[in-house]
């Protein structure tokens, strides 16, 4: 289902094809918020009749002016799920975002809208992605996608050449030192490429400074380096600038229960538990993290829960093997 955000880029999109078309299409939208609910019944229907016939040009209108009108269950998807199939036909994206946007809302449930909601995204994804590419082959944007096609087929070394050229022409782009050092420790993980991959999170950091996954991949280096200090410095600045990354309050909970500070962990562990309830190591942490500070009932219960999870990840992991 579209989030609150997509729908406000939706709808600004509208207001703007509005003052695109003039006076002309801001009478139209008059006129249809006046169309009497049966007048919006024939619309729909005859707009429903003509995309089936293949006449999108014609049917859009009369699909898109009636819908916020009917109040039929049926006749609102059928003639949604035309306006959806008739904007993605002609490449208008308006009309496309608009119909799957009520559908995702009104028949959140039906497969059918799910199905067509998948591919529909994927194709207007492509679209664009060609557009950025032809009409904006330069920007930074545009060679990021490159770059991520290139990284999504295998080719490494090509992706980190392009992030390399994008930082030659926009040194400042957000995402670019953070995707190079991911890449590079997606490779071997020997020394020099921890190392490289450092000094990449550490230049993002000096444009996005609050980057959440920046200070988590520099805590994790510094994890596997056994720096505790460290780990806990950039695990911490990680649960402060974004609350909802559920991994940072994980490892700053881990780090300081290694480093002995078992109060302390307490909080984060209780915060990551919280929000992950199925994850075995986060309730196995915290069971430590009571046990050492004299809460062994609550440690008791944690470390239930924690065998509890293995056991359902062993159960599925042995039906998956063997379905029969």
């Amino acid at each position: 289902m579209l989030d609150y955000s997509a729908m406000r880029k939706v709808q600004g999109a509208i207001f703007l094809v509005v003052l695109a078309c003039g006076p002309l299409a801001v009478l139209g939208s008059a006129q249809t918020s006046r169309t009497p609910a049966a007048t919006a019944v024939s619309r729909a229907e005859q707009g429903v009749q003509l995309a089936q016939r293949g006449a999108c040009e014609r049917a859009l209108p009369l699909l898109a002016g009636s819908l916020p009108h009917l109040t039929d269950k049926q006749l609102r998807y059928t003639a949604a799920m035309a306006r959806a199939r008739c904007g993605m036909s002609l490449h208008r994206m308006t009309d496309a975002v608009e119909a799957l946007a009520l559908l995702n809302r009104d028949f959140s449930d039906n497969p059918q809208v799910l199905y067509f909601t998948t591919h529909s995204f994927s194709e207007l994804a492509d679209l664009s992605a060609q557009k950025l590419v032809m009409t904006q082959p330069d920007s930074a944007q545009a060679m990021e996608l490159q770059a991520e096609a290139m990284a999504s087929h295998g080719k490494v070394e090509d992706a980190i050449r392009i992030y390399h050229q994008i930082l030659e022409k926009h040194p400042d782009t957000p995402g670019i030192h953070y995707r190079l050092g991911r890449l590079l420790l997606d490779g071997a993980k020997t020394d020099a490429a921890k190392e490289a991959a450092r000094k990449e999170f550490e230049e993002e950091l000096k444009i996005v400074p609050d980057s959440a996954a920046t200070e988590f991949m520099l805590g994790d280096l510094a994890w596997e380096a056994q720096n505790l200090p460290e780990a806990i410095k950039h695990f911490s600045l990680a649960t402060q600038d974004d609350v909802g990354f559920a991994e940072s309050f994980l490892g700053l909970g881990v780090a300081l229960n290694a480093a002995g500070k078992y109060a302390q962990a307490v909080p984060s562990l209780e915060k990551y538990v919280k929000s992950v309830p199925d994850d075995p190591a986060g309730h196995y942490q915290l069971a430590i993290a009571y046990a050492r500070t004299g809460r062994k009932q609550d440690a008791d219960k944690q470390m239930a829960l924690q065998r509890e999870l293995n056991q359902k990840e062993q159960q599925q992991k042995y039906r998956t093997k063997d379905p029969n």
